[in-house]
């Protein structure tokens, strides 16, 4: 058995989870998120838990299995939580804004880069040179995230650019410098 798929769901006081077929809907304080799952795996709310199991032991459906488990334990953590990535901007004169429902960037081009908000994530501005993303479901906001970082992703020589907070960029060393070839 998947150990992460044999693991049972909790489902926490105020989230509703409900089983269509091979659809789950989970309605939480902080919104709802529906996905529909391979037909292949059962998947059963028992009580305050909700059970994943696979037919048989077949490499597809033990991948599956797994996969699914946890695709319900975020939905469950996102309607409850939320997720959230954070964005640093790194860079001299860039720096970001929200205006109105956008983000407005400035990143070293001769123009703004603006980013639309889309529906069901928030975006924050703290200070000049932060981005917070915020949201009920974790691949929108990561994709999100990605999608704001590719704007401008950071530079190995300086290091310019937008990171993530947690990440570390590998740096490069410059030209060698005069007289290295003679």
């Amino acid at each position: 058995m998947s150990r992460i798929g044999r693991k049972p769901v909790n489902i926490p006081a105020g989230v509703t989870v409900t089983v269509d077929g091979s659809a789950v809907t989970v309605k939480g304080p902080k919104g709802t998120l529906t996905h529909s799952f391979h037909p292949n795996m059962t998947i059963a709310v028992e009580g305050n838990e909700v059970h994943v199991t696979r037919p048989n032991d077949e490499k597809e459906n033990k991948s599956l299995h797994g996969m699914t488990r946890s695709i319900i334990n975020n939905m469950v953590v996102g309607v409850t939580q939320g997720f959230k990535k954070e964005l640093e901007i790194n860079g001299v004169g860039y720096r970001a804004q929200k205006q109105g429902k956008n983000l407005v960037m400035n990143l070293g081009f001769s123009h703004q880069v603006t980013v639309p908000e889309v529906p069901g994530i928030t975006i924050e501005c703290p200070a000049n040179n932060k981005i917070v993303i915020l949201g009920p479901d974790k691949q929108q906001v990561g994709q999100f995230a990605a999608e704001v970082r590719s704007k401008r992703p950071p530079e190995p020589y300086k290091g310019k650019g937008i990171k993530y907070v947690d990440e570390r960029i590998r740096r490069k060393e410059g030209k060698a410098g005069k007289g290295a070839k003679k």
